[in-house]
């Protein structure tokens, strides 16, 4: 059975390595690539390569003139390709710098597919750098469709909060910070240096059941399972595994929970100072004036991302609660509070040099007064709906 394993990354070098890694030490293995930087002609090339170089090259037309929908079209059949041709063990899909491993993963599952792991590359060196960086992908060239209007930043940081493991390049230039933000951004990853190891690789027909080198623990981690609907609910903002506090070598995570809804013009007014106060924030949260919609909260380079994630389960009826996956019902129940159900703030924030007390501060003027919380749900609706044009209501 072939077994596809996912790498993506920003961090093109500590990519590469990672890939070439995998090549080496997997007998029977190739990497696919879809190179979208040709998307400008209409156009994404495809190769298929092992140790000895490349195997097949080919073209697929952009659809709807967006060249990473061509990729989703693309991707399966030529997985599929590799599955009958009975030689290949280990499909390396090496994404091309912006695409999400997220969408991918599903796709390549949805097509009858086993993906055994998820990874994404990172340099140490380059983390705070990337997350800081909210350029648009389009100015640096790195865009999958003319419409696509995501940043470096907040593109970088799903591809590393996503992969439950991550390569890790060893770098000069890194230092105890870059490392320990890294560590606090993602906790919960399996981090393994993609390592140096013999770079003479295996011949492609090598025994397709040979097991992989006891020095290459990253080929260890390419071939453990992946399971792609427990990794989408771990990015739901109801029921991510979001990072705890932390403070070492000068990196914080602060892990902010309240049972108070926010005053819709005072969060308003202090969105800037809130998503520039740390390298990255995310979670959920709770606006008076929408008492009944869970609000996701995701922030990196400077920017902000705010979007309605449904109803929150305390304003659904009995009935419907059947219909909500378990794991979202166990997320609730974690936080209960016996007023306002799974209603709350719970908001982390993660970055070098990050002002605890300051920031403590600012989210709590931003909540509701002991008056205007005693009085009620119905007045909450009558405040200003100042989030209205930013969740293009």
């Amino acid at each position: 059975m072939l077994s596809v394993v996912i790498v993506g990354g920003l961090h093109a070098d500590a990519r590469k390595a990672a890939v070439e890694r995998l090549l080496a030490d997997v007998p029977g293995s190739v990497v696919l690539h879809h190179d979208l930087a040709t998307a400008a002609a209409g156009t994404v090339v495809r190769t298929i390569r092992d140790t000895s170089g490349i195997l097949a090259a080919g073209e697929a037309p952009l659809v709807n003139d967006c060249a990473c929908c061509a990729l989703r079209e693309d991707l399966v059949p030529e997985l599929l390709r590799l599955a009958d041709d009975g030689l290949t063990r280990l499909a390396v899909v090496e994404l091309w710098d912006s695409v999400e491993p997220k969408a991918m993963a599903e796709v390549v599952t949805a097509g009858g597919l086993t993906v055994t792991g998820v990874i994404t590359a990172v340099d140490p060196a380059l983390v705070l750098p990337y997350l800081g960086n909210g350029d648009d992908l389009a100015e640096r060239g790195l865009a999958a469709a003319a419409t696509d209007q995501r940043t470096v930043a907040d593109t970088f940081a799903r591809q590393l909060e996503y992969a439950p493991v991550l390569a890790v390049a060893d770098s000069e230039e890194a230092d105890d910070e870059d490392r320990e933000l890294l560590a606090q951004l993602h906790p919960t990853a399996r981090q393994v240096p993609i390592g140096h190891g013999d770079p003479a690789g295996p011949e492609r027909g090598a025994r397709a059941d040979a097991q992989p080198s006891a020095r290459s623990p990253l080929a260890a981690a390419a071939l453990a399972g992946f399971d792609v609907e427990a990794a989408a609910a771990a990015q739901h903002p109801a029921c991510a595994l979001l990072p705890a506090e932390a403070d070492a070598h000068g990196v914080s995570t602060l892990v902010w929970h309240r049972c108070r809804p926010f005053h819709p013009e005072r969060l308003y007014e202090a969105l800037e100072d809130i998503t520039c106060a740390a390298a990255r924030s995310r979670g959920r949260f709770w606006l008076a004036d929408k008492p009944d919609v869970l609000l996701h909260w995701d922030a990196a380079g400077g920017a902000l991302c705010v979007e309605s994630a449904g109803p929150w389960l305390a304003s659904l009826p009995d009935a419907a609660w059947e219909m909500v996956p378990p794991v979202r019902r166990a997320a609730a129940a974690m936080d209960w509070h016996p007023e306002h159900g799974d209603c709350c703030q719970h908001l982390v924030f993660t970055s070098p040099a990050l002002d605890r007390d300051g920031l403590e501060r600012l989210l709590e003027h931003c909540l509701l007064t002991d008056t205007e919380y005693a009085a009620g749900r119905d007045a909450w609706k009558r405040l200003p709906p100042a989030f209205d044009t930013l969740l293009e209501v």
